[in-house]
C-alpha cells in the first residue's frame, strides 16, 4: 500500500485512463461499478424512449380504428394475434370476455355477470400492461439516488490516499497531493456523470408512463361503458 502511495505521488499524468490505472484497488472499483452503472442506466433511457415512443404511435392508430365506427367484432378479428401494445391488449382481453358472454344467454343476471368480468379483467390487463411498461424505471430512481454516494465513497478514499502520501513523503508540496486528489476528484465527477442522466430520464418517463397510465385507464371506462350499453341492449 505505501509502494502504491509513493508512486502515485511521483506520477504526473493526469489523463483519465491513467488515474484509473494509478488510483488504488478501492477506488478503481468505485470507478468501475459508476461506469457500469452509467452504461445500465444509458441502456435503459434508450430502451424507454423507443417504448414509449412505439406505444404513443400504435396507440394513436390504434384509436383511430376504434372510433372509427367499424363493428368491435371486425377489429377484434383484424387484430387477431398482432396484439403488440398495451391499448391492443386491453381491447383484445374485454373482447374475449365479451364474446363468452353473448353465448351466455340473455337474463338481467348474466348481464350483470358479465359486465362484473368484464369490468375486472379491464383492471387486471390494464395494471399488468402498466407494470411491463414500468419495468427497469427503478434502475434509474437507483442509480440516480446512489452514484453520488458512490461516487463520495471513491472521493474519500482518494483523499486519504493524498493525506498518505504527504505523510510518507514528509512534503506538502502539491505535486505530492495531486495525484490522490485528482482520483478523487474523477470518482466524484463519474458518479455525478452516472447520477445526472438517470435523475433525468426518470422523471421523463416516469411523467410518461403516469400520462399513458391515464390514457390507457380512459379508454378502458370508455370501452367498459360501451359494452356495458350492449349487455343491457341484449337482455331485453
Amino acid at each position: 500500500m505505501e509502494t502504491e502511495v509513493a508512486a502515485a505521488a511521483l506520477g504526473g499524468d493526469f489523463s483519465l485512463w491513467s488515474l484509473f490505472l494509478r488510483a488504488d484497488p478501492i477506488v478503481k472499483t468505485v470507478m468501475a461499478i459508476l461506469v457500469i452503472a452509467s452504461i445500465w442506466s444509458w441502456a435503459v433511457i434508450i430502451d424507454k424512449s423507443l417504448t414509449f415512443s412505439r406505444i404513443k404511435s400504435k396507440s394513436n392508430k390504434f384509436e383511430d380504428q376504434f372510433w372509427s365506427g367499424k363493428p368491435l367484432d371486425e377489429l377484434y378479428r383484424k387484430i387477431g394475434d398482432r396484439q403488440d401494445h398495451p391499448m391492443a391488449r386491453v381491447f383484445a382481453a374485454a373482447m374475449e370476455e365479451w364474446s363468452q358472454a353473448k353465448n351466455a344467454g340473455r337474463s338481467d343476471t348474466l348481464a350483470i355477470s358479465a359486465r362484473d368480468r368484464i369490468d375486472k379483467m379491464l383492471n387486471v390487463t390494464v395494471s399488468r400492461e402498466l407494470e411491463k411498461a414500468e419495468s427497469n424505471l427503478g434502475v434509474l430512481a437507483t442509480v440516480g439516488s446512489a452514484a453520488p454516494f458512490v461516487g463520495l465513497l471513491g472521493t474519500v478514499w482518494g483523499i486519504m490516499n493524498a493525506f498518505q502520501a504527504i505523510a510518507l513523503t514528509k512534503d506538502t508540496n502539491l505535486a505530492v497531493v495531486a495525484p490522490g486528489i485528482a482520483e478523487a476528484l474523477f470518482a466524484t465527477a463519474l458518479g455525478l456523470l452516472a447520477a445526472i442522466p438517470a435523475v433525468v430520464g426518470y422523471n421523463r418517463y416516469s411523467a410518461a408512463l403516469n400520462s399513458y397510465a391515464v390514457r390507457l385507464q380512459g379508454f378502458a371506462d370508455e370501452f367498459s361503458a360501451i359494452l356495458s350499453r350492449q349487455l343491457d341492449e341484449r337482455s331485453r
